[in-house]
């Protein structure tokens, strides 16, 4: 089963069961060493970054002008 199939099975449990794997998850991740730590947040920038498509940004002024609006 690879990632994508998991993710699809996990997110059919109910509530409950899926809190309790999150949690889990979460217990795993706590365990790395300080190495591994760096490196999984190294894997998880350079994906963000080959996410990133400038394109579909939005400048900081309409997001501000925006935000403002909406608290205003």
């Amino acid at each position: 089963m690879n990632l994508t199939e998991l993710e699809i099975e996990a997110l059919k449990l109910d509530p409950a069961d899926r809190a309790r794997l999150a949690e889990k998850l979460l217990e795993s991740l706590e365990m790395l060493s300080e190495q591994e730590n760096q490196e999984a947040w190294a894997e998880e920038a350079a994906r963000r970054d080959a996410d990133f498509d400038p394109a579909k940004g939005r400048s900081a002024e309409d997001v501000l002008r925006d935000v403002r609006s909406r608290f205003a």
